[in-house]
């Protein structure tokens, strides 16, 4: 089995963020980037693949130079190779329209991409990847088995879970459930020296449309100041409720 994992490079939650050029452009100085978790999510279950099935692991992405280092973590995680696509993820679909020809050419039975990136929460790329593609599509995928050419999914649902069963290729989009927290993998030293020596290959992109752009952005609104009541003065505590906050 050949595997596809597709990263993206996010800020880490604890960088300050800040805008540049009237809010139009995101400042990307001093901030620390990392792999998306949902990603990595899907990457540590595909190493699971690799461990206990014997299947290749690739990983591929869309950025510049500057996402080389985030592609050494998943190599030195365990990937075989990386793939980084040379050009600006403009968009959910120019993003796709790349990772869809790496597909192609790479002949994956498995793409396992997160089912959105926590910077711009589109959650678009996994369905149209797989439409692409014309693959069978899991999305919101916390559990995942492989038989053969047979896969057996379960996905988050609105008050409950949903049990799936398709075929190979497939394409999912993975979050946490697929693996816990406490299975992620961390980079020791001998991942990180072989990591040196894996290959990671460049391709240029192929011409696909921009379908959206960035007008501007904000931060949310500052919070209030907080009103602590005395415990003893539950009326008090009512009345805020009812009036101020109209929570009740």
């Amino acid at each position: 089995m050949k595997i596809l994992v597709c990263i993206s490079n996010v800020p880490d939650t604890t960088s300050k963020i800040n805008f540049t050029e009237g809010d139009t452009k995101f400042d990307t100085n001093g901030v620390q980037f990392v792999i998306n978790p949902n990603d990595e999510f899907g990457l540590t279950r595909a190493m699971w693949f690799k461990e206990k099935q014997g299947a290749a692991v690739h990983v591929a992405t869309v950025g510049d130079a500057s996402v080389e280092p985030t592609m050494r973590k998943a190599l030195a995680i365990g990937a075989d190779e990386g793939i980084r696509i040379n050009a600006n993820p403009t968009d959910g679909f120019f993003v796709a329209r790349q990772l869809a020809e790496v597909v192609k050419k790479g002949g994956y039975d498995l793409v396992i991409c997160g089912r959105e990136s926590i910077d711009y929460n589109g959650g678009m790329v996994p369905g149209i990847l797989a439409t692409l593609l014309d693959m069978n599509f899991v999305n919101t995928c916390i559990s995942l088995e492989i038989d053969g050419s047979s896969a057996k999914a379960v996905r988050e649902i609105d008050g409950g879970k949903e049990t799936l069963e398709t075929n190979l290729p497939l394409v999912i989009g993975g979050q946490k459930g697929l693996v816990e927290e406490s299975d992620l993998k961390i980079p020791n030293m001998r991942g990180i020296m072989m990591a040196r020596k894996k290959a990671l290959n460049v391709v240029e992109p192929v011409d696909a449309p921009t379908m959206t752009n960035d007008q501007k952005f904000e931060k949310p609104a500052p919070k209030g100041p907080v009103k602590l009541v005395d415990a003893s003065n539950v009326g008090e505590l009512v009345e805020l409720l009812h009036n101020e906050a109209k929570a009740i």
